[in-house]
């Protein structure tokens, strides 16, 4: 994505059921974001079998170090559910014509993931409604709750 003019880098994990599990936008695409990135990421959800990702050189490393004992995959278009998910926060972002602060892309990011998360039924809030309504559900949900 673009901020200020120039491209930043979006780390994005997802599980097998599609649920983002996390996001991190860096100013660089080298080893010390990449090992930021997987670091948060395994703190958040049980660790991995397997790992999908592009062929980036930074990611061989980081997964040695990090994950051992899981299977790295490389293939082509083994990584099409991620850059699918990528699609829609584009998409998102292209009418807002660009962001100004990195600070404003990570935020923007995190909540699009969160969205898409209430959205896909990840959460227990609204899941008993259909896909449109359910975001509106969840936040009515959400502020009975606070």
């Amino acid at each position: 994505m673009k901020v200020a003019g120039r491209w930043r880098y979006v780390y994005r994990a997802i599980d097998q059921f599609g649920q983002v599990i996390d996001v991190l936008v860096a100013e660089k695409r080298d080893l010390a974001a990449t090992r930021r990135f997987f670091t948060r990421a395994l703190g958040q959800a049980p660790r991995p079998a397997e790992v999908t990702t592009d062929r980036a050189q930074a990611y061989p490393r980081a997964l040695d170090e990090l994950l051992p004992s899981a299977c790295h995959v490389m293939e082509k278009y083994a990584n099409n559910p991620i850059e699918s998910d990528h699609g829609r926060l584009k998409s998102r972002l292209r009418p807002m014509r660009g962001l100004k602060q990195l600070r404003c892309a990570r935020v923007i990011s995190a909540g699009h993931a969160f969205i898409q998360n209430l959205r896909r039924g990840h959460y227990e809030l609204g899941v008993e409604k259909p896909t449109t309504p359910r975001v509106a559900a969840a936040f009515t949900e959400l502020t009975v709750a606070i």
